[in-house]
């Protein structure tokens, strides 16, 4: 498969996939924990890789700006980086995700002080079909894994985004499941949810789009821009308890 051919941007994974909350190690945080500040003032956020797979400095960075514009936490929010070893296969499966997290996570909520959990993965999700490659999964309240391997196949090339655009684009999106999106924990103020395609959002402009195989994705995100989410999006989450 030519690079950037057949490049599912899984800025929305399709509904077969997930972009799906699973119970996880925090059972009882929701979309408005995350957005609200009445309960959690501050936010951990921890990024765990495998040796080799770190995302790259300016990628935390958008993440941090992310999660500020739309976030109440008074206390701040952190992010905090750790290496992990690599299991040593070429795909996962979400359980073999969680085992990895169950295994190596230490941050917890506690207190005031809420905690979300990434894994950047060395390998493809072993649910991939044909062609299309999922880049990202949110699968629990507060934990989502990247296939950074995948990422980096699809991006850095002449005719490719950035390593950083994509990364951005695919954690911004599984934060944006994280946080509620699209009527995924967080109430539509708005009719937009794309129900043929899951909780992602009708527009296409969106970074809640499901986001398919076509060329139109690629050349939006080789210009560097990285998909914010619409006004109803945005919208959504002010009336959940977000800024």
């Amino acid at each position: 498969m030519k690079k950037g051919l057949i490049f599912t941007l899984m800025l929305a994974l399709l509904a077969t996939f997930g972009c799906r909350k699973d119970k996880n190690i925090e059972k009882n945080v929701s979309a408005q924990s995350f957005l609200s500040g009445d309960d959690f003032t501050k936010l951990n956020v921890e990024v765990q890789y495998v040796t080799g797979f770190a995302p790259t400095a300016a990628t935390i960075a958008n993440l941090k700006s992310f999660l500020e514009k739309y976030l109440n936490k008074p206390g701040g929010i952190a992010i905090v980086q750790t290496e992990v070893s690599s299991s040593g296969k070429s795909v996962y499966t979400i359980d073999d995700v969680k085992a990895i997290e169950t295994a190596h996570r230490s941050q917890k909520t506690d207190g005031s002080t809420l905690t979300a959990y990434f894994l950047f993965a060395d390998g493809d999700y072993a649910g991939n079909a044909g062609s299309s490659k999922v880049l990202g999964i949110a699968y629990g309240n507060s934990s989502m894994v990247i296939f950074e391997k995948t990422i980096r196949d699809f991006s850095g090339g002449l005719t490719q985004p950035s390593v950083t655009t994509l990364e951005s684009a695919v954690v911004h999106h599984e934060f944006g499941h994280i946080l509620g999106l699209v009527n995924n924990g967080t109430p539509m103020q708005t009719a937009h949810q794309d129900a043929a395609n899951g909780k992602h959002c009708d527009d296409k402009n969106c970074l809640m789009y499901y986001a398919t195989e076509t060329s139109d994705v690629v050349a939006n995100l080789v210009g560097g821009t990285i998909p914010e989410l619409d006004s109803r999006c945005a919208a959504d989450l002010k009336a959940n308890g977000g800024k």
